[in-house]
């Protein structure tokens, strides 16, 4: 399981994580299944996240779960931790999930928007198995669909999108059981449609005038105060649907919540 992420995006990731729409609206999601699960497991509970990267999402964690809970990072770049260092007072360790270092497992185990970085995701989700306790939960989160594939997920060294029958079958074989798994950013996925297949235009237009294609990442990492209000604001609504195991029809990410058999 070769590195797939370029660790260069930490620090614009770190400048807009606490205002952009798509990490607060995912944060969201996040602590609305986290709160359910906090309610499940002792007080006493072992936490991890797998790449925690700068932290974000591992604050929703800590805030989330009992003071007498461990809740601990691991990520395979020292350059994300540095940044998660100054974001949360919790242990965070530099490793690879082939070669965890902890010797006993944990009551919820997270890996959010890592899964598809992972050359053979099968292989990783049965080392994330090891790691949880029998009973145990996992809550994953992964881009979805393959008709969204673009340039986008080339430059965020992504492996693959999801479906969501694909994600069910991968977590069934690791040795889990899918109690929920549904897409989500619903109001994203005809814009994110419509923005790729013009950047894809854009870009291939960019190649036969022998130009470099126009980075993605950085356009998309923009904050625009008015817009991401009002696309946050719509996003927000489905924390109801979340909250109570609904089904959404599509979006541009899955989340799952599964248990360790």
């Amino acid at each position: 399981m070769a590195p797939g992420y370029d660790p260069t995006h930490y620090a614009a990731l770190f400048a807009v994580e606490d205002r952009h729409f798509w990490f607060r609206t995912r944060n969201l999601a996040l602590r609305t299944i986290a709160r359910d699960v906090a309610a499940r497991l002792p007080a006493r509970c072992r936490v991890l996240e797998i790449g925690c990267g700068t932290g974000n999402t591992l604050r929703v964690l800590r805030e989330t779960f009992s003071p007498d809970s461990l809740v601990v990072g691991v990520d395979l770049f020292q350059e994300g931790l540095a940044y998660a260092r100054r974001r949360i007072a919790v242990p965070l360790v530099c490793a690879r999930i082939e070669q965890p270092p902890f010797a006993v497992p944990f009551d919820l185990v997270g890996m959010f928007d890592v899964l598809e970085h992972i050359d053979d995701d099968g292989a990783g989700l049965r080392e994330v198995r090891r790691l949880t306790t029998p009973g145990g939960y996992f809550m994953v989160t992964v881009p979805a669909h393959r008709a969204l594939w673009s340039q986008f997920d080339e430059e965020s060294h992504h492996c693959r999108r999801y479906e969501p029958d694909e994600l069910r079958e991968r977590l069934t074989a690791a040795g889990f059981a899918v109690e929920y798994l549904t897409p989500f950013m619903s109001t994203l996925y005809p814009i994110v449609r419509l923005s790729r297949w013009l950047s894809g235009i854009a870009n291939r237009t960019r190649r036969s005038l022998g130009r470099d294609p126009t980075p993605i990442i950085q356009h998309d990492l923009s904050v625009r105060p008015v817009i991401d209000d009002i696309i946050g604001f719509v996003l927000r609504q489905e924390t109801v649907a979340l909250r109570r195991r609904l089904q959404l029809p599509i979006g541009t990410s899955l989340l799952a919540l599964a248990r360790a058999t």
